[in-house]
């Protein structure tokens, strides 16, 4: 087992990285109640709520809620769930919250947590690629609105975060591609060594390699955390890590979300930054291609849906959550291994690298 911490003061908090950690209790010590809700969803729950349930202490009331499985749920209304069952079964401030599934059942535990009776413990036990490497870590919670995706949430740190390698084994093959998005991600904004790495060990991560992938799972959750320790609310260089996010996003608004999968949305909007970048002349033709051939490599889409215009791309856009004072702001490459923020680029540029992504979507 692998040990990191977020250090964010008072608040700080432990990441357990390893195999067969579900079974171990490790999350015992980070409950301060006798009341426990695990959330989990239809397709997780069968496969590991019941090992999880053995691991708590027998003292302890534990009561379960089960939401669907899907971004498209994702949404208030299927929020709801969580109270309604925390209301039901007498749940009181003391209580902890665990949520055990993806980065949907993630974020919208943390959100009830924050929410309940003005805000209670949770604990991350994350169970795709992506929520391991992402979502679990940091303490950004909510869920989606028709016109935004993750628009409605808070900032809410977990207790502790245990990730059980062993439950990628029945990872579908598409939320494997997924994931990998969000580890490729961490090279191209942070670390040129880590994606060089990643480009020598893919076939690995692909063939779910149990120490390749806990080494890339490790060094994402690493860099993660020191980010986050640097910048909790995101007021600075936690921006970094939406490389690809709003172009992204704007993907999984147009098409309905749960269409295409976050980390799939993300991979095609990394390309169409490393695109925007070239043009800007930051990457040169050599380095977009890097870009493309790792996250074709790791079964990522690399264009837009063919029914995206860029009409579609600047309305969704528009509305993204780095939008400051009406001014759209972009995660774009400044090399390989650095990224920056920046509102200072050429809108025809942009418009050059939507009208590229359209044409291929149509080829």
């Amino acid at each position: 087992m692998q040990t990191l911490k977020v250090a964010l003061g008072e608040r700080s908090y432990p990441i357990f990285i390893g195999e067969g950690l579900l079974e171990q209790g490790l999350m015992n010590p980070y409950i301060r109640g006798r009341q426990v809700m695990i959330v989990s969803n239809e397709t997780v729950a069968p496969l590991y709520i019941e090992q999880l349930k053995a691991s708590l202490d027998s003292a302890w009331k534990v009561d379960e809620v089960i939401l669907p499985d899907g971004e498209q749920y994702k949404n208030l209304d299927h929020l709801n769930l969580i109270f309604d069952a925390l209301l039901e079964k007498r749940h009181n401030r003391t209580t902890t919250l665990i949520a055990l599934g993806g980065g949907v059942v993630g974020d919208m535990t943390g959100f009830a947590a924050a929410a309940y009776q003005r805000g209670v413990d949770f604990i991350q036990v994350p169970t795709t690629v992506l929520s391991q490497v992402d979502s679990s870590v940091g303490g950004k919670t909510g869920v989606n609105h028709p016109l935004g995706k993750n628009m409605i949430g808070a900032f809410h740190q977990p207790r502790a975060v245990v990730i059980d390698t062993n439950v990628l084994n029945t990872l579908p093959e598409r939320e494997l591609a997924a994931g990998l998005a969000e580890v490729i991600k961490y090279g191209l904004i942070y670390d040129s060594e880590f994606l060089g790495w990643l480009e020598q060990h893919m076939d690995r991560l692909n063939a779910r390699d149990p120490e390749t992938l806990a080494q890339a799972i490790y060094r994402s959750c690493e860099v993660k955390a020191e980010v986050v320790a640097q910048d909790e609310k995101e007021s600075g260089i936690r921006a970094l890590l939406n490389l690809g996010h709003t172009f992204g996003h704007a993907i999984e608004a147009h098409q309905g979300y749960g269409q295409w999968l976050h980390g799939e949305a993300v991979g095609a909007g990394t390309m169409m930054a490393a695109d925007l970048s070239a043009r800007l002349g930051w990457l040169t033709t050599s380095d977009v291609q890097r870009v493309r051939t790792l996250l074709e490599a790791a079964h990522l889409p690399v264009i837009p849906p063919a029914d995206m215009d860029e009409a579609a791309f600047f309305e969704l856009m528009s509305v993204d959550k780095k939008v400051l004072d009406g001014q759209l702001r972009l995660v774009l490459l400044k090399r390989l291994g650095e990224a920056v923020v920046t509102a200072d680029f050429d809108t025809a540029l942009l418009q050059q690298t939507l009208s590229a992504g359209e044409a291929l979507g149509q080829s």
